[in-house]
């Protein structure tokens, strides 16, 4: 499995960096991941850019306050069933305006992780963070707390 972490914007904070870095390994214990940073900028800007970097025959998920939520059992049981299909899964986190709407249309899935709005750099931690809990889920193996 590949998976793929489009974000606007980058984390600059050392220790926020460590933190997404920590989780960016212990998912890469369990599948391909890869992390893309893009220059926030202008709708008009973005989206071509945006759109350029999803590689092809890719499960799109974009990071929405208003889509769909799981618990992190069903984030895993989500995740499971996307292990089994062919290609990649990219999510799509927007800058400090979210997300241009033209991206969402082309997401196979609008993921909330949470009712608030949260900054993009948290929102890549608190996703990294979620995905390597999913895994540890799947396996059932302990999660390092």
């Amino acid at each position: 499995m590949r998976i793929s972490i489009i974000a606007v914007g980058k984390v600059k904070q050392p220790g926020l960096r460590a933190e997404i870095d920590d989780y960016l390994g212990r998912i890469r214990r369990y599948a391909t991941c890869s992390e893309v940073e893009l220059k926030d900028a202008k709708a008009r800007e973005l989206v071509p850019r945006m759109l350029r970097a999803l590689p092809e025959r890719a499960l799109v998920v974009a990071l929405e306050v208003d889509g769909k939520a799981f618990d992190s059992r069903g984030l895993a049981t989500w995740l499971e069933g996307v292990e089994r299909a062919p290609g990649s899964v990219v999510f799509l986190i927007g800058g400090a305006y979210g997300l241009p709407p033209e991206v969402p249309e082309r997401a196979n899935l609008r993921l909330s992780l949470s009712k608030l709005p949260l900054p993009h750099r948290l929102a890549r931690l608190f996703l990294c963070e979620q995905i390597s809990r999913a895994f540890t889920i799947l396996r059932n193996e302990p999660y390092s707390h």
